[in-house]
């Protein structure tokens, strides 16, 4: 019997091979919180009948179903791939770093067609029974990361998904040894891609994909489960930067408009020697959106930089993951 509170919720997640069809998890996460739902359309008769004064129970209907939420977590350093290929679209096999137990995972964007999870939830009832919700089809719409002074480094993503299946066992978790990336480990640098320099003053950093999608795919024929999602917008990239004001370059670089390419970087324990534990995300061009530095009291002043990522017509946007996974 587990916990029968939220301390014996559990979170598992598996690629799944067809969209939609139930794959038993692979990985399991440590969240922090989700909120994937169940949803309905339905629909009620409304024919008038002779003295029927309320609507007939028996004529309701559902339409059409699907499911939605958020699932948040710190990012670990072990575990994450599978999430980060439904993130950014490339089909991604870890790559031993020469014979270390090292394996890099590198996720270029791509688009995320044929890229859906199973993502089978656990809630504890009070009694200590665990209830089996499996959100099929789950296509990831967005993910935000983020990580400020003194904090762990943490994502949430938006999904959307097919529907929810509860007659499938619920799988038991396992966790393997993993530590959370957090701002001990941050690097942040921008410069001519390749040759990027350390930033000082960072405080807080964020950067966000957004994978708009058709989301709303139902057909006859169907039983009122929608078809995969399919990309209807081009990737929205943006993100934020907390600083002091200890240097100019991020401030000339808003009044000039001009590119910079953005690494941001947690490296962790080494893994063997030359190869830590790793999460990078390279942004190969940004372009500043606001502002320059203003003085509002007497405190150190602190502009806080909002950008928006672009393709620089020859550098990948890629999302590096080092760990000892070998496989996703």
């Amino acid at each position: 019997m587990a916990i029968g509170s939220g301390l014996g919720a559990q979170v598992g997640i598996a690629a799944e091979s067809s969209y939609g069809v139930y794959t038993a998890p692979t990985r399991f996460v440590e969240f922090t919180s989700e909120g994937l739902k169940f949803q309905k359309t339905t629909a009620q008769s409304s024919g008038i009948a002779a003295g029927r004064l309320v609507d007939r129970s028996s004529r309701r209907v559902v339409t059409t179903v699907g499911a939605a939420g958020e699932l948040a977590m710190e990012v670990f350093t072990r575990g994450m791939g599978v999430l980060f290929q439904a993130l950014m679209g490339s089909t991604v096999a870890p790559e031993q770093q020469e014979e270390t137990d090292a394996y890099l995972q590198e996720h270029l964007l791509a688009d995320t067609f044929g890229k859906s999870l199973t993502v089978q939830k656990g809630v504890p009832l009070t009694t200590g029974v665990v209830s089996d919700f499996s959100v099929l089809g789950c296509k990831i719409i967005s993910a935000e990361f983020s990580c400020e002074v003194g904090g762990m480094l943490t994502v949430s993503f938006e999904l959307d998904g097919k529907t929810v299946d509860e007659t499938q066992t619920l799988a038991a978790p396992s966790y393997p040894p993993m530590a959370p990336f957090h701002f001990g480990q941050m690097t942040l640098r921008t410069g001519v891609h390749g040759a990027e320099v350390a930033r000082s003053g960072i405080r807080k950093v964020s950067v966000k994909f957004e994978r708009p999608q058709a989301t709303e795919r139902y057909y006859a024929n169907a039983g009122g489960l929608k078809a995969e999602p399919i990309s209807n917008d081009k990737v929205k990239i943006t993100g934020s930067l907390e600083t002091d004001y200890t240097e100019t370059t991020l401030a000339d670089l808003f009044v000039s408009d001009a590119a910079t390419s953005m690494v941001w970087e947690f490296a962790g324990a080494e893994i063997d020697e030359d190869y830590p534990e790793l999460f990078r995300i390279t942004l190969p061009a940004i372009h500043l959106d606001e502002s320059t530095p203003v003085v509002d009291g007497p405190d150190v002043v602190k502009p806080n930089f909002s950008f928006t990522g672009l393709d620089d017509g020859v550098n990948p946007i890629r999302l590096d993951y080092q760990s000892t996974d070998t496989t996703l």
